[in-house]
């Protein structure tokens, strides 16, 4: 939810030569159309239902894989994830997530909701957040915040 996942996530593969995967964009080709346009046809259930049928493909060893941020909710998919991969937090208070995400088109749990509901939602997810083997700070640019995680890469 704005920590910079996707745009860290490529600098980390890309630095480190690792194949990256973004699980919104695997959704988005399993369903055949835009996430924004899968909660607006059929519904967070739906997406949430492809979501947990595309993760185990991107967790390939080696691989980089930025997550969508409810993904870790599930309890199913925590076990998996944590499992399977080094999790990282890329941790920012809320007011800068909410002033990197606010007038971003694309986001179904952002579009039309007011702050408040959508800081609610960040404070529910935050504890599986958390859980992280790993938190770095994500107020930082992308290039920093990479730069930390590949000191993790290589540790």
């Amino acid at each position: 939810m704005g920590s910079g996942k996707t745009l860290v996530g490529a600098l980390v593969a890309e630095r480190s030569h690792a194949p990256f995967f973004d699980l919104d964009i695997m959704v988005e080709d399993q369903a055949g159309m835009p996430v924004a346009d899968i909660f607006a046809t059929h519904s967070e259930a739906a997406f949430r239902a492809v979501e947990k049928e595309v993760l185990p493909r991107a967790l390939q060893p080696g691989a980089v894989v930025a997550l969508g941020g409810g993904v870790v909710i599930d309890d199913d998919n925590w076990a998996l994830i944590s499992g399977a991969a080094t999790t990282v937090y890329l941790e920012a208070p809320f007011d800068t997530l909410w002033s990197r995400i606010r007038d971003t088109p694309g986001r179904p749990l952002v579009a039309h909701r007011k702050r408040s509901e959508v800081e609610a939602l960040f404070e529910r997810r935050r504890p599986r957040y958390e859980e992280a083997a790993h938190r770095i700070d994500a107020r930082r640019g992308p290039s920093a915040v990479a730069d930390e995680v590949m000191k993790l890469w290589s540790a």
